[in-house]
C-alpha cells in the first residue's frame, strides 16, 4: 500500500453479512486494480451485531490495499468520519457497501477535480438513472430535497446520494465540524440521517466549490429504511442544522 495513495475509498458497514455473501464488495478492489493510480479501501464497521467486522478483517487480509476499522455503533456520520480521519489519500470518496452506485461511476466525478473541492453524485440531474426504485422512495426523496432547498442547502438537488468525492484537505476539517451526530452519542439500530446535508451546508458556508454530477443508481431492497420515521428524523436534522447556524455553531 502506498504511503500516500491517490484515492482513499471509504465504505461504511453495518450488519453487512448478507451483502458480503453476495460478493458485490469484491468488485471494488477488482475495479481499482485496473486503474493507473494508487488507492486504499477502508471498510469501517459501525458496531455491527452480525459477523461484519470479522468478514471485513478477512477481506482486508486477502487484499493488500484494504484496511478494516472497527467503530462503536454511532451511525453512518461517525463511521464515515472515522474513515476520513484514517484516510491517507489525496482524494477521499465515500460510497455505500451495497454499491447501489457502482464504483466505476467515479470516472464521471474525477474530471471535475482539481477545479472543484467536492464532487458529488446526483440521482436528480438530467442524465442520471434511478433503476428499480419504488415510487414511495422516489416521492420521499423529492419531498426531502425540496425541504433541503428551502431550509438549508440551495442549488444542490440530491444531497443524500452516498457517492461523494473530496479533496483530502477539504474533507478532514469538514467532517471534524459535524455537530448533529457527534462522537459519543449512542444510537440503536440502523440510522438514516441527514449528515450529508450538514456536511454540504458547512462546505457552502466556507466557500468550497461543489460540483453535482449525474450518476447511475440501482435501488437495493433493504429493511433499514422506514419512510415515515426516517423522514421525520431527517426533517428534524435539517432544522437542527439551521438552528446551529443561527447560533453561530458553524464557523
Amino acid at each position: 500500500m502506498a504511503d500516500k495513495p491517490y484515492l482513499s475509498v471509504i465504505i461504511p458497514a453495518y450488519n453487512e453479512e448478507p451483502n458480503f455473501k453476495k460478493g458485490t464488495i469484491d468488485d471494488v478492489p477488482k475495479y481499482l486494480d485496473q486503474k493507473d493510480y494508487t488507492y486504499e479501501i477502508l471498510i469501517v464497521d459501525d458496531g455491527s451485531e452480525d459477523n461484519t467486522a470479522k468478514l471485513a478483517d478477512n477481506f482486508a487480509k486477502k487484499h493488500k490495499n484494504v484496511r478494516a476499522i472497527k467503530n462503536p455503533h454511532q451511525g453512518k456520520a461517525e463511521t464515515v468520519k472515522t474513515g476520513v480521519e484514517n484516510a491517507k489519500g489525496e482524494l477521499i470518496l465515500f460510497t455505500d457497501f451495497d454499491q447501489a452506485t457502482p464504483l466505476s461511476e467515479i470516472e464521471k466525478l474525477l474530471p471535475f477535480i482539481p477545479e472543484h473541492d467536492i464532487v458529488i453524485g446526483s440521482r436528480q440531474l438530467p442524465g442520471a438513472k434511478r433503476e428499480k426504485e419504488p415510487i414511495h422512495r422516489h416521492l420521499m426523496g423529492l419531498v426531502f430535497n425540496l425541504i433541503v432547498q428551502i431550509i438549508a442547502v440551495r442549488g444542490i438537488w440530491d444531497t443524500q446520494a452516498g457517492f461523494k468525492l473530496f479533496k483530502s484537505e477539504v474533507a478532514k476539517p469538514l467532517f471534524s465540524s459535524l455537530k448533529v451526530y457527534g462522537r459519543g452519542k449512542a444510537v440503536r439500530g440502523a440510522l438514516v440521517t441527514a449528515f450529508d446535508v450538514e456536511l454540504l451546508f458547512i462546505a457552502k458556508k466556507r466557500g468550497h466549490k461543489i460540483k453535482e454530477v449525474p450518476i447511475i443508481w440501482h435501488h437495493v431492497a433493504t429493511s433499514r429504511v422506514n419512510p415515515l420515521k426516517d423522514s421525520l428524523r431527517m426533517l428534524r436534522d435539517v432544522i437542527k442544522i439551521r438552528l446551529n447556524d443561527l447560533r453561530g455553531v458553524y464557523k
